[in-house]
């Protein structure tokens, strides 16, 4: 299976869970985005148990945790930093806002892995690319920044003519949100594909080693998060009562995405960090069907030209692998 293929896998992953994170948003409640991670702790948590038998460094999580850790930890931060504040964004934001601007970030992580190869490793990316596979990256990332401006310009136009209304006010202000996300993302995926990276050295974790540390750190993450609101509420939060089964299945959806994550970009962390990036697109149209969003013709526009980049892609990776 290529690069491209497994992508789209994560990106599928990727925008069902955004549906489910911003339908177990909370906009009144303050801690949210903390229960949320909660959540997905407990999934990464479950996910590194489940993947220790195949790890291929260690047959202990003490063994592989204590060696690597310290390694892997600027991607594993840089990712867990991104996902709460994109959490907490939801309450202010639509997802049609928050996810094509956070997922500016595969461009700004392939252009970043484009330096390393071609600078520090001293290997030219353009040997391991196709004609297709430029045009296609280019016209991805002219997609998702389109769509993103976009979305910024919407949101601006419904402050206007809201004037007073508060969450408007706050939706404008949250922009930062989103945007910290971009940055914070953009590291971790870069640190991911160095990590990953065989061809250009890395530290020479399999994809099962990475999916463990990832989803203990994660884990330790969200005890933390449960700490925090159980000092601060002073009553413990229960992640299992039945008004929670939606930050569970967005957790459950998250862990999918995240396997096939780590292989894309063991694969080709190029390819992977701009076609994983287009889920927004899966995340948009999701959000017009089932929370009653509505597109207007300059999204379609921005969804039809990723589609178009994704699918010279896939083009141009098929006939590569015949």
């Amino acid at each position: 299976m290529n690069a491209v293929i497994i992508s789209l896998i994560c990106a599928l992953c990727w925008g069902v869970a955004d549906l489910f994170y911003k339908a177990g948003t909370d906009e009144n409640d303050k801690h949210s985005h903390l229960k949320i991670a909660v959540w997905v702790g407990i999934a990464m948590g479950i996910m590194a148990i489940c993947c220790l038998p195949m790890s291929e460094s260690h047959s202990s999580i003490t063994g592989l945790f204590s060696k690597y850790a310290v390694a892997y930890s600027p991607a594993s931060l840089s990712y867990i930093i991104s996902m709460v504040i994109g959490y907490a964004g939801l309450r202010y934001l639509e997802i049609s806002i928050v996810s094509p601007v956070q997922n500016a970030s595969g461009a700004f992580s392939a252009i970043a892995t484009a330096v390393y190869i071609t600078v520090v490793a001293k290997t030219n990316l353009l040997d391991d690319l196709s004609v297709l596979d430029i045009i296609g990256t280019a016209i991805i990332t002219v997609g998702i920044i389109s769509l993103g401006v976009v979305e910024q310009k919407l949101s601006k136009k419904e402050l206007d003519l809201t004037g007073e209304n508060k969450k408007y006010h706050f939706g404008a202000l949250a922009l930062i949100f989103p945007i910290l996300y971009c940055i914070f993302d953009t590291i971790g995926t870069y640190a991911d594909g160095r990590i990953l990276d065989k061809e250009h050295g890395g530290l020479g974790l399999g994809e099962n080693d990475v999916l463990i540390l990832y989803g203990l750190t994660f884990f330790v993450a969200g005890i933390g998060c449960w700490l925090f609101m159980l000092i601060r509420n002073k009553k413990p939060y229960n992640p299992f009562k039945k008004s929670e089964i939606k930050k569970a299945l967005a957790s459950t959806a998250e862990i999918g995405g995240q396997i096939f994550y780590v292989y894309a970009m063991a694969k080709n962390a190029f390819i992977a960090a701009i076609v994983v990036s287009s889920y927004c697109i899966i995340s948009v149209i999701l959000s017009r069907i089932f929370l009653k969003e509505k597109l207007v013709a300059k999204q379609y526009a921005c969804v039809i030209t990723v589609i178009l980049g994704i699918v010279l892609l896939g083009i141009s990776k098929g006939v590569a692998e015949m």
